[in-house]
């Protein structure tokens, strides 16, 4: 498969202290979709202090992961540029596993610095988180280092790379093959006294959201996940977990002398349950020295950085990452899959005027008219599959891709809205809506009601409704839109009567559709 030069596929490589990711995407409108991904624990880095050199296993064993991950890359046409982060950097051999990477691998390595690092970090999250008017504090948990970055909008005000890591850490203070009793609190206060040297700066700056990535900060999300009894998420993407979560979450491993234990306690590979009590560690004390109270995970970071960087020097990404990610996920995923796009924007509009109209009338929050949008200009993808029955095939559609800034939750509200936006109405015997919680079902419901009455409204499917005014009385809610004298709206006016019925059921009103 060649690479077009019109269309550029990248594959990024994130050459980690713990472990080698891939991200392997092609550039798309204002964006990139991502094809596949990749990742091997391979512990490249070691080491209680510097990292001063690679051993010969480690080379061989990273020297054959990234044979495999060219391989791969090649299979789909993609052009590689790979990263390498702290071990590397500070191993006194480096240049011999960049040669033989070059030689061996067929791959061209770039060491990059602490900063260069934290900026490319904060480059790929903004990306998935999708939030770019608040200040952002991002904190990155790697191997061998932790990167600490302020930011407001794409301006980045504040980096700081600590050669604290859950490998490194882990060597130095859990080495052993019990837990022994002063390892945690010596292990603590050295990272704090690490951290305190960037206090007063990250305090004057300040920060509205806090945001966590790396696979430390993953595995510690999935923990407090888990814990909550909640159905596990497809996507851990924007979770949300308090500093006093961590704190638990370090108390808990804690209690386990061995990482035998750790890892049939909280179901996690052996490698991660080697290093996630120095990982979680850090992120307890970074919460703690900076005042954080809540974090957000972020699913995208080093890897997606180096993806947008390349596509951008290449013309091909984002002129920058400003504006907003999830709406332009969303709208990548309707180009690939809907086959009337206008009909979608078009009950898009539709809809968030009937939610603007109503929502004095209903219990929902300020962020279900986005959810509802999206839901919108996604309830056609699902004739990708198949036009028949395609409302069930819209729901493992978007459930199935990857939609950044949105949290997993947002995208099975989204899923289940376009799911029902025809034919039946949400009943607890379909396992998707019985899984909810009741305010998300009726979230659903309300949303859904709306998206139905839209898709009415545009049943001719070329926009003739333009603006749509409503009157609400205690039985009854009519919803109006002036003639036209060159077109005939008979079809609309009676598409949406039709599928008025769950509107009515979460109004407790009425409903009438009226072209005058």
């Amino acid at each position: 498969m060649a690479m077009s030069p019109d269309v550029p596929t990248i594959a990024a490589i994130d050459i980690g202290t713990n472990s080698f990711h891939m991200v392997i995407a092609k550039a798309v409108t204002n964006g990139f979709e991502v094809m596949t991904r990749e990742k091997e624990t391979v512990r490249i880095g070691h080491g209680a202090g510097e990292m001063k050199e690679l051993d010969p296993a480690a080379i061989d064993r990273g020297i054959a992961c990234l044979g495999r991950m060219r391989l791969l890359a090649e299979s789909h046409g993609a052009e590689i540029r790979a990263v390498a982060t702290s071990a590397i950097r500070e191993a006194r051999n480096r240049s011999d596993f960049v040669k033989r990477a070059k030689k061996d691998a067929g791959i061209s390595i770039e060491t990059i610095s602490g900063i260069e690092e934290a900026r490319l970090i904060h480059l790929g999250v903004l990306h998935g988180i999708g939030n770019h008017e608040d200040s952002m504090f991002v904190c990155d948990i790697g191997g061998g280092s932790t990167e600490i970055i302020v930011g407001n909008g794409d301006e980045m005000l504040l980096a700081r790379s600590f050669k604290i890591g859950a490998v490194r850490l882990t060597d130095r203070f859990f080495g052993s093959a019990t837990l022994h009793p002063s390892a945690v609190p010596s292990c603590r206060t050295f990272v704090k006294s690490t951290l305190m040297i960037l206090q007063s700066e990250v305090q004057a700056l300040g920060f509205d959201l806090a945001v966590c990535s790396s696979g430390t900060a993953e595995t510690v999300a999935r923990i407090v996940q888990k814990k909550s009894g909640q159905p596990e998420p497809t996507s851990i993407n924007r979770f949300q977990f308090t500093g006093q979560d961590v704190a638990e979450v370090v108390k808990d491993l804690a209690q386990c002398s061995t990482v035998e234990e750790r890892q049939e306690k909280f179901g996690i590979d052996r490698k991660r349950a080697e290093i996630i009590l120095a990982g979680a560690i850090i992120l307890e004390a970074i919460a703690d020295t900076y005042g954080i109270s809540t974090f957000t995970f972020s699913d995208y970071a080093l890897r997606e950085g180096v993806l947008i960087d390349t596509l951008q020097r290449q013309g091909a990404g984002p002129e920058n990452t400003s504006g907003d990610a999830s709406m332009r996920s969303v709208r990548l995923l309707a180009e690939r899959c809907d086959d009337r796009p206008e009909h979608s924007e078009n009950v898009a509009r539709i809809a968030v005027s009937l939610f603007d109209a109503l929502k004095s009338h209903l219990d929902v929050d300020p962020d279900d008219r986005r959810l509802l949008e999206y839901a919108a200009l996604l309830a056609n993808v699902g004739v990708v599959i198949s036009h028949s029955k395609h409302h069930l095939h819209s729901y493992y559609v978007i459930r199935n891709s990857e939609l950044v800034g949105l949290a997993d939750r947002d995208i099975e509200i989204i899923a289940q809205v376009a799911r029902y936006h025809r034919k039946g109405l949400p009943k607890d015997d379909h396992p998707e809506f019985a899984r909810l919680g009741d305010a998300d079902k009726h979230r659903v419901e309300v949303l859904a009601g709306i998206l139905r009455v839209a898709v009415g409204l545009d049943r001719t499917q070329d926009g003739r409704v333009k603006k749509v005014k409503t009157q609400v009385t205690d039985d009854e809610l009519v919803i109006s839109f002036p003639p036209s004298k060159k077109l005939d709206n008979e079809l609309n006016v009676y598409s949406a009567m039709e599928r008025r019925s769950l509107l009515e059921r979460v109004m407790n009103r009425r409903v009438r559709v009226t072209n005058d």
